[in-house]
């Protein structure tokens, strides 16, 4: 298993992830629910930084591996589902908005999984759509995290209607992969 600063980076990441959640479980006398929304968020948005940072350093520096490109969504996909875990139970997002990207999620890994292994991983190469779901999904949770206004802006109401963005993004994205994969899968059926 190689290990350099973009592996670290993402190893980081999934180390967040427990921290993130057990902001949630430390009492409200000892850290303010505003307070602590918004150290949450902070440490969403710090994480999803550091999504964008190892990427492009294993990239600068020449040091992608396959054991980064697996870890790497795995990572996102932990950070993305906890959150939407605590946000379901703050009751901030609804559970079906949580179910249809998580849902796609897993379809889609299995998806890429399935079509590594038949040789057309091209088929369901990363797309511009999965990266816009990508992009509402990090800004829009962070928001519902924070869940209040801040220097004169909605940041909650903001939020909420990029997760609507995000799951809407989700489903679209999550046919046009299933859709260029179809004709590997029905011959292969």
């Amino acid at each position: 298993m190689p290990f350099n600063l973009p592996i670290a980076l993402t190893w980081f990441r999934i180390g967040t992830i427990p921290f993130f959640v057990a902001l949630f479980y430390v009492p409200e006398a000892m850290l303010p629910i505003p307070l602590r929304d918004g150290i949450a968020a902070w440490v969403f948005i710090f994480a999803a930084l550091t999504d964008w940072l190892d990427g492009w350093l294993a990239r600068r520096w020449n040091q992608t591996s396959a054991f980064g490109a697996f870890l790497d969504p795995v990572a996102d996909k932990l950070m993305v589902t906890a959150a939407l875990l605590v946000l379901i139970n703050l009751d901030r997002v609804g559970s079906l908005i949580a179910l249809v990207i998580i849902g796609r999620e897993i379809t889609i890994s299995a998806l890429r999984e399935w079509m590594a292994q038949l040789g057309a991983s091209a088929n369901v190469a990363v797309h511009w759509l999965g990266k816009f779901k990508t992009a509402a999904q990090m800004i829009a949770i962070p928001c519902l995290i924070f869940g209040q206004s801040a220097w004169g802006l909605p940041i909650y109401l903001i939020g909420q209607i990029l997760i609507i963005v995000a799951a809407i993004l989700t489903v679209w994205s999550m046919f046009y992969y299933l859709r260029r994969a179809w004709p590997v899968i029905a011959s292969k059926t």
